[in-house]
Formats: structure tokens, C-alpha cells, sequence
């Protein structure tokens, strides 16, 4: 066997191939793995969240030691509701993802390494260093194709020592009393100790803009008005999550060629809220279930756990085509401020991805929070060239009125 001949090389040390070597680790001890990591330590800078309904117990069991908060309740806010909604709510922190990849794979964790081509079977890293393996799982993040139609969560979030308590009980998942802008725009809350708070200005947009500058102004600003004043900068994250409109899952996964793909990369995550932690868990126990862990095989098995993600998440895709493309964008919340004045149940099955045929139908009955012209002409609109021509159309239209 060559020198640097692995059973499975998994490219990239975020949360999908993380997960799925913890759970190699504990399944498969006698597996032949590395990670590839770019930076210094894996997982990133991230807090990971999920609902409680999003798994199921013996998924809760697994993950248990990587959690670090825990809550009973959430809160959303708009302008015209405030409610409570007693689904539990927790999150995990890169910082303690990082440390328990790195116990538990040792010298198989390989940081500060930035790879130059892969295949489905061999790395080529920049320094020329040749690996090849059974297979190779590519889960450097999501890439840029013509087969999907996306908008966009754009965020940036503050860990903030206060100067005092702050006096929250639970997160606020969405507080959207506050200026729009070119998109539906919220601010996320989750409140670690006492005095500490994650605040994250977030926005969901046709088009992310880089303006780091005005999201802690107004996360500043977001303080200030609830009265907490600002002690200590803690840590800074910011990302851009995908929202999936519409897309061609074949030719999706025909430009891969057979590379085995994890996370974002493959297309699985919640398609509204971009939420990625229970794909993530169902991926690593599939992989750590398979008899062959060759790259033909992953590739397939990975593959139809993205199919049948896609199969049930058409109507998620349907809603993402009204949020964004019925309506003006600074009337975006509308939408949400709706859903969330459904009943709790409803509510929790939206966000596991597990609406009934009766959800779906709930969902739409009654006065549309967008015009009911716009919404139909987007909801036929089903493919990326579909909605390209109908953008053009719009795009033309909006130039020759008054």
C-alpha cells in the first residue's frame, strides 16, 4: 500500500465531514481516515443551531456532548406579533466541534493544508503532496453552479460580553421590528449566560453585499435599544448560507462526475432557512452504515439522500419563490409574519422539513401576504431557466413603467 494510501480522504473540516468522521470514529475505529483541513483548526468560526423536533432521540444521544446551550422556548417578534413558542432550541459551538475533531483523530487531522485538485479517488495538495484513497468526500462548502436558482442569507453575529444581566430567558429566533431594507432583514439573539449574547444582523437578499461596517452598526444599534450596554467584543462570525428557489437536480449532480459530496456542497441543507445540522447527522450515519465505502458507492449513497431531500423540500422551494420574487423585498416579513401566527406543531414540522399534505394547504389558505397575482406567476416557475426569463421579463417591465 503506498505511504499516503487512505480508506477515505474527506476534504474540507467543516460540520458535514466532521460529523461523519466522529461518527466513522465511533462505528468504524478501524478506518483508515484523514481530514483536510485549510485553516488552523477545523469547524470554522460557527454556532450551529437546531430544533429539538429536527431529530430524533437516539440523533440527540449522539450529539449530546458537542451541545453547549440548551433551551425550552424561543421567541420571534414582529411588527404585529410577538410570540413564544415552547419547541426547544439548541446550539453547538465550532470552538468545542474543533476540539472534540481533534482528540479524536490526532495526527489523521491535517490543518493549514490548502489542496489543489481532487478527484474521486486522490488529493493533490498544493505542495505537489500525492493522496489517494477508496474515495474522497469533497465538503469544502457550497460552489457556484447554473443548475440552481438561489437567493441568499446573508449574516453577520457579535458575541457580547455586557455590562449587566441582560435579562432574557430564551433566544429570540427572529426579531423583524425593525427597519427592512432590500430584503427581509431580522436580528437573531441567543443568549449564552447571564451577561453574554450572540447577536446577528441577518438578512435574506438577492444578492449578498459586503458591508461588514453597517451589521455591527446595527447590532450596536440593536443593543442600545433594548438597553444593554456593551462591555467586550467576544468573537465575530459572518456567513452566507444558500436558499434554494429552484434547480435541476441531475444536471446538479451530472457536473460532479462522480465526486462524493457533503453539506452545502451536495445540496443538503433546509432549503428556507438554511439551517444544516440535521442533514448533516442523517449523511454521517448513512455513511458509517454502508458495507462499501468506495467512491462509486458513497457517490450514489449520497446522492439519493440529496434526491430525496429534494423530492420533499418542492413546496419549501415554491415558498422561497414567493419570499423572494412576489412583492417588494422591504415587504418580505409580511410573509413570515403570517407563518408564524400558525399553530406550533406546523411550526416545528416547517423546520424539520416534514410538512404534511394538511400543512402545506394551511400554509396558503386564506389572504396572501403577497399579491396573489405575482405569487402565481412564480409559482409556475419551477427551473433555473424559468425564472431566469421570468427576472428578464420582470427587469424590463419594471424599466418601461412610469
Amino acid at each position: 500500500m503506498p505511504q499516503h494510501h487512505y480508506d477515505l480522504i474527506l476534504a474540507g473540516g467543516g460540520l458535514a465531514n466532521g460529523l461523519i468522521a466522529l461518527r466513522l470514529k465511533r462505528d468504524r475505529p478501524e478506518f483508515r481516515m484523514l481530514v483536510l483541513e485549510q485553516e488552523n483548526r477545523p469547524g470554522g468560526n460557527h454556532t450551529w443551531s437546531f430544533h429539538d423536533s429536527d431529530l430524533n432521540t437516539e440523533q440527540h444521544a449522539w450529539l449530546a456532548p458537542l451541545i453547549e446551550c440548551r433551551w425550552p422556548r424561543h421567541r420571534v417578534i414582529f411588527p404585529d406579533r410577538e410570540r413564544l413558542l415552547q419547541g426547544g432550541y439548541a446550539s453547538l459551538f465550532s470552538s468545542t466541534f474543533a476540539h472534540a475533531l481533534e482528540d479524536a483523530l490526532g495526527d489523521t487531522l491535517w490543518v493549514n493544508t490548502t489542496i489543489a485538485s481532487l478527484a474521486p479517488d486522490r488529493v493533490t495538495l498544493e505542495d505537489g503532496t500525492q493522496l489517494t484513497a477508496n474515495a474522497v468526500i469533497d465538503g469544502r462548502g457550497p460552489a457556484p453552479s447554473p443548475h440552481l436558482c438561489l437567493g441568499y442569507q446573508a449574516f453577520l453575529g457579535q458575541e457580547i460580553r455586557l455590562a449587566a444581566p441582560h435579562g432574557l430567558e430564551e433566544p429570540v429566533l427572529m426579531d423583524a421590528s425593525l427597519a427592512q431594507g432590500d430584503g427581509y432583514r431580522f436580528v437573531y439573539v441567543l443568549p449564552f449566560t447571564a451577561d453574554t449574547l450572540l447577536i446577528e444582523d441577518t438578512h435574506y437578499v438577492d444578492q449578498p453585499v459586503d458591508d461588514a461596517a453597517q451589521l455591527r452598526d446595527n447590532i450596536h444599534a440593536y443593543a442600545k435599544a433594548n438597553g444593554w450596554q456593551m462591555d467586550e467584543v467576544l468573537r465575530e462570525e459572518h456567513g452566507v448560507l444558500p436558499i434554494t428557489l429552484a434547480g435541476d437536480f441531475d444536471a446538479f449532480w451530472d457536473e460532479a462526475n462522480g465526486q462524493p459530496r457533503s453539506g452545502l456542497r451536495a445540496g443538503l441543507f433546509h432549503p428556507t432557512t438554511g439551517y444544516s445540522l440535521p442533514h448533516a447527522v442523517r449523511l454521517a450515519e448513512r455513511i458509517a452504515g454502508l458495507a462499501d465505502l468506495s467512491a462509486a458507492s458513497l457517490f450514489a449513497a449520497i446522492r439519493d439522500e440529496a434526491k430525496r431531500e429534494w423530492r420533499q423540500q418542492g413546496y419549501f422551494r415554491l415558498l422561497n419563490r414567493m419570499l423572494f420574487l412576489a412583492g417588494s423585498p422591504s415587504q418580505r416579513w409580511r410573509v413570515m409574519q403570517r407563518f408564524y401566527g400558525l399553530p406550533d406543531g406546523l411550526i416545528e414540522r416547517f423546520y424539520a422539513g416534514r410538512l404534511t399534505a394538511l400543512d402545506k394547504a394551511r400554509i396558503l389558505v386564506g389572504k396572501p401576504p403577497v399579491p396573489l397575482g405575482e405569487a402565481i406567476r412564480v409559482a409556475r416557475r419551477s427551473t433555473p431557466s424559468q425564472l431566469q426569463l421570468f427576472s428578464q421579463r420582470e427587469s424590463t417591465s419594471s424599466r418601461k413603467r412610469p
